[in-house]
């Protein structure tokens, strides 16, 4: 089996030496170079064309999304199609969050992850899905709940609904069933395929066609559009 090839863009030297340590002790893994600002890691991104790319939002010449902004574009444009971003950074706001996944951020992972949980963000993302740190979902579905209840206290019950879509520009072709749901909550949480199949008691191939009727219905092009839709507009509780 071959081993997941990383990269790390991080400026701080021991959170940079720490990770690449502890990742190179663990089978599966490859960290294959690193650099401690945007320029260089761009520039590494490039020659080394690894599988997942870790990237320090705080980077000292330009932000990890204005760099995952720029590599996402050479990829349009056809350089190292293959490459993976996963942010991790300590902040946990809603609007950086976002703006990460906007940029075109594959997973989001914060940095008081346990080695455990990173290796499973970069096994999640190598697959191909999205995997969001548990803490930062349920944070950003926090925020946007109470931003919708502040503004929309003297509505009445109807018009909160109609106000709630039409706010996120966002009506489902069809609603989700009760099992789609479920598996959406799992998305969220960052699940591969294999580990909602194994929560819910269904087949690999039973939960890739509830993942695809899911984006169907939620006209999305991917896990990590789903999540964070589902987290915009409250579908998750």
């Amino acid at each position: 089996m071959s081993k997941i090839r990383v990269i790390l863009i991080e400026d701080h030297d021991l959170t940079r030496v720490g990770i690449r340590a502890a990742l190179q002790q663990r089978e599966g893994f490859e960290v294959v170079g690193d650099a401690r600002d945007a320029k260089s890691g761009l520039k590494l991104l490039k020659s080394a064309q690894p599988d997942i790319a870790i990237v320090d939002v705080g980077l000292p010449d330009m932000t990890g999304i204005e760099l995952t902004q720029e590599f996402k574009q050479c990829q349009a444009d056809g350089e190292s199609p293959h490459t993976k971003i996963l942010i991790m950074t300590l902040q946990d706001s809603e609007e950086t969050v976002l703006a990460a996944f906007a940029a075109g951020a594959d997973s989001y992972c914060m940095k008081d992850a346990s080695i455990d949980k990173l290796a499973q963000a970069l096994n999640v993302t190598s697959e191909g899905n999205a995997w969001i740190d548990p803490a930062i979902a349920r944070i950003v579905l926090h925020q946007t709940q109470k931003s919708y209840v502040s503004s929309t206290q003297n509505v009445e019950p109807t018009t909160i609904a109609i106000n709630r879509i039409t706010d996120e520009d966002f009506i489902p072709a069809y609603p989700l069933t009760e099992r789609e749901l479920e598996v959406l909550k799992l998305i969220v949480d960052g699940c591969s395929n294999a580990q909602i199949a194994e929560q819910l008691y269904i087949t690999v191939g039973t939960v890739k066609t509830h993942v695809r009727n899911i984006l169907n219905k939620l006209c999305a092009d991917d896990r990590t559009q789903v999540a964070v839709r589902a987290l915009r507009t409250g579908l998750i509780q």
